[in-house]
C-alpha cells in the first residue's frame, strides 16, 4: 500500500485523555479514533492487526474441530428471561426497545442465543460433542470505560460454546481449549499466564481459567507461586495457612470505651493491640438475608469466596440503615457478641487462632477486649473467606505467594447445565431419554489482545510490532520523492517485494524526511528500508526495528536479507 493512498492520521502530541502507553500510541500512530466514550473506530493499520490476530485464533480453533458461525448481536429479551439473566446481569446489559415495544439486548455474550439455536436443531447424542464459535462485536454498558480498548463499551470478541452428553466429554474439550488458547497467546508473542478464575456473570459451577497478560496496567491481580506453576486470580486463590493457636489463659470479657475509634488502625493504636488480634465484623446482604462475616483485622474479606461458599446469587455489603436496624450501632463498632436470635455468623479460618482479642460491642464508641471465639460468641461455620496475601504459602504446597498485575485476554468456563436446564435444551441419550446438554464456554477479547500486544511491544519512539501481527512486514521510504532516482528505486523495491508476497507500506508522500522517519518509528513495522542519497548507486539502508540494527546493502541483496529475517 502506498502511504499517500492510505489513511494513517498520526499525531505528534500525546492525547490528554489517554491514560496508558498503548492507548496513547494507538491514537498517535493512527490506529484508532474514539467515537464516544468506550467506542472506537479501527483505522486501516488496526484492522490489519486485528485480522492477523483473528487468523491465528481461527487456525487454532479449527484445529480442534470448532465450527465458525455468526449469530445476531441483537438478542431477544425472551431468551435472557428464560435463562434468568435479564435482570441478574445488571446495568451493563444494553437494553433497547423496537417500534413494537419488544425488548432486546445488544449482546455482551451469546450463551442464550447459542443454546436456543442448538436446542432447536440438535436432538440426538449421536451429534455430540459439538463446538461452535464466532468472531463478533459485543456490547457492555461499562460504568467507567478506560484504558482505550482494554475496557470499552463496544469490543470485538471470539466466543465459543461446546455441547456434550457427558462431563468426561466436556473435560476433554475444555483441556483442548486450554491448549488452543495457550497456542494462540504463545504465537502472538505475549507474556501470559493461565490462572484459576471465578465464572462471574457467565455462571456455571465447573472449572474456570483466565488467560492473563502480565502488565503493570492490568486491572486484575494474579497470585502465583515463586516455586511452581501455580497461578490464580486473587479472587480465587485458596488460603491454606496453618494458624498457630495460643495456649494463653482466657481473660475475663470486658467492655471498654473507644470514643471516635472506628477503623482497625485507630482501634489498634488506641488499645495498643496488633491488628492480627482484632476481629473485624462486616454485615453482608446475601441474596435477601443479612449475615455477619468475621475476619482478622489484618485480612480482607473476599466477596467472591463468600458468594461461592454460600451458594448465593448476590452478595454485597449491607447499607448503613440496614446495619443499624439489625444491630443498633454503626460501622466501626460492630461485633459478634450478643447478636439478635437467628442471625448467621460466618468466619474466616484465621478467627480460630485469636485468643483474648478485640471486637466491636454493637454500641457506638465501645469495644470488647479479651474476646474468645466459642466462649463469647457462636460461629455457624468456618470458611476460607479472605484474600490471599503475598508471603502466604502457595495452595499447592510449593513455595510462597507473590503478586503480579494482569490484563485478562481470555476466559474458559465449564458451564455444566446452567443454561440448558433453565432454557429446556435437551437431547435424547442412547436410551431415548431426554437429557440437558452439558456446556462449556470459551472467550477471547480480540480487541483487548490488540491493546495487550501494543502494551508489551513498544519503546520510547513508538510500536515494535512482532512479525506475526505487524500491519505490514516492511516499510519502504523514499526520503526525497522529488529525487527521481530515489522515487524510482522505491517504486522498484515496492513492486518487487509485493511480488514475493511481502506486505509493504511504501512512503511515497511529499513530506520532510523527519516527518517520515518519526511516523515510521511510531508505526513500528518490523523492517524499514530507506531509499536515500545512494539510490543512484543502487544502495539502500535496512533497519531492524526491534534490535535497532542498521546496515547498507545493494538493492539486489534486499530480498535475501528479508527472507533470512522473516
Amino acid at each position: 500500500m502506498k502511504q499517500s493512498k492510505t489513511f494513517i492520521p498520526t499525531l505528534r502530541e500525546v492525547p490528554s485523555d489517554a491514560e496508558v502507553k498503548s492507548h496513547q500510541l494507538l491514537l498517535r500512530a493512527g490506529f484508532i479514533r474514539q467515537n464516544t466514550s468506550g467506542v472506537y473506530s479501527y483505522l486501516p493499520l488496526a484492522r490489519k492487526v486485528l485480522k492477523k490476530i483473528e487468523t491465528i485464533v481461527r487456525e487454532e480453533m479449527d484445529a480442534i474441530d470448532s465450527n465458525e458461525i455468526l449469530m445476531p448481536a441483537l438478542q431477544a429479551a425472551e431468551l435472557w428471561q428464560e435463562s434468568g439473566r435479564w435482570e441478574a446481569y445488571g446495568p451493563e446489559l444494553m437494553r433497547i426497545t423496537d417500534r413494537h415495544n419488544r425488548e432486546f439486548a445488544l449482546g455482551p455474550t451469546a450463551e442464550e442465543v447459542v443454546t436456543s439455536l442448538v436446542r432447536d436443531e440438535l436432538k440426538s447424542y449421536k451429534k455430540l460433542p459439538l463446538t461452535l464459535y464466532q468472531v463478533q462485536t459485543k456490547f457492555r454498558d461499562e460504568k467507567r470505560p478506560r484504558f482505550g480498548l482494554l475496557r470499552g463499551r463496544e469490543f470485538i470478541m471470539k466466543d465459543a460454546y461446546s455441547f456434550h452428553a457427558t462431563n468426561e466429554s466436556l473435560d476433554a474439550t475444555y483441556d483442548q481449549m486450554v491448549q488452543a488458547y495457550t497456542n494462540i497467546f504463545t504465537r502472538l508473542g505475549l507474556n501470559f499466564r493461565a490462572v484459576l478464575a471465578d465464572s462471574g456473570s457467565i455462571g456455571g459451577t465447573g472449572g474456570s481459567h483466565e488467560f492473563m497478560v502480565l502488565s503493570e496496567i492490568g486491572e486484575d491481580t494474579i497470585a502465583y507461586s515463586d516455586s511452581s506453576n501455580y497461578a490464580a486470580n486473587i479472587e480465587m486463590a485458596e488460603v491454606k495457612v496453618d494458624y498457630s493457636h495460643s495456649d494463653a489463659e482466657m481473660k475475663e470479657l470486658e467492655k471498654v470505651a473507644t470514643p471516635d475509634q472506628k477503623t482497625i488502625e485507630e482501634v489498634s493504636a488506641f488499645l495498643d493491640v496488633v491488628s492480627e488480634n482484632i476481629i473485624k465484623s462486616l454485615v453482608f446482604k446475601v441474596d435477601e438475608d443479612l449475615v455477619i462475616v468475621l475476619a482478622r483485622g489484618d485480612h480482607e474479606i473476599n466477596d467472591i469466596k463468600l458468594k461461592n461458599s454460600l451458594g448465593a446469587e448476590l452478595v454485597e455489603l449491607a447499607e448503613d440503615a440496614e446495619i443499624n436496624e439489625l444491630l443498633g450501632s454503626h460501622v466501626g463498632s460492630l461485633g459478634p457478641i450478643k447478636l439478635p436470635i437467628g442471625v448467621k455468623v460466618i468466619a474466616d479460618h484465621a478467627i480460630k487462632s485469636i485468643r483474648n482479642g478485640v471486637a466491636g460491642a454493637n454500641e457506638d464508641g465501645f469495644h470488647y477486649i479479651n474476646v474468645n471465639p466459642g466462649r463469647d460468641f457462636a460461629i455457624d461455620r468456618y470458611e476460607d473467606l479472605r484474600f490471599i496475601q503475598e508471603g502466604d504459602p502457595s495452595p499447592d504446597g510449593e513455595g510462597t505467594i507473590k503478586f503480579a498485575e494482569g490484563i485478562e485476554v481470555g476466559h474458559v468456563f465449564k458451564l455444566g447445565t446452567k443454561y440448558s436446564e433453565s432454557m429446556k435444551a435437551t437431547f435424547l441419550d442412547e436410551n431415548g431419554r431426554a437429557q440437558p446438554f452439558i456446556m462449556g464456554c470459551y472467550g477471547i477479547g480480540i480487541s483487548r489482545v490488540l491493546s495487550a500486544v501494543a502494551e508489551q511491544y513498544q519503546d520510547s519512539y513508538g510500536f515494535v510490532w512482532p512479525k506475526q501481527v505487524a500491519p505490514y512486514d516492511v516499510h519502504v521510504i523514499s526520503v526525497n520523492t522529488k529525487d527521481e532516482a530515489q522515487l524510482a528505486l522505491g517504486e522498484e523495491l515496492y513492486k518487487l517485494l509485493k511480488s514475493y508476497r511481502y506486505e509493504v507500506l511504501f512512503d511515497d508522500r511529499q513530506e520532510r524526511a523527519g516527518v517520515k522517519f518519526a511516523d515510521a518509528d511510531l508505526i513500528g513495522l518490523p523492517v524499514r528500508v530507506t531509499v536515500g542519497k545512494k539510490a543512484a548507486e543502487g544502495i539502500v539502508e535496512v533497519k531492524i526495528r526491534h534490535s535497532g540494527e542498521t546496515f547498507e546493502c545493494a538493492k539486489e541483496e534486499v530480498l535475501d536479507r528479508l527472507n533470512n529475517f522473516f
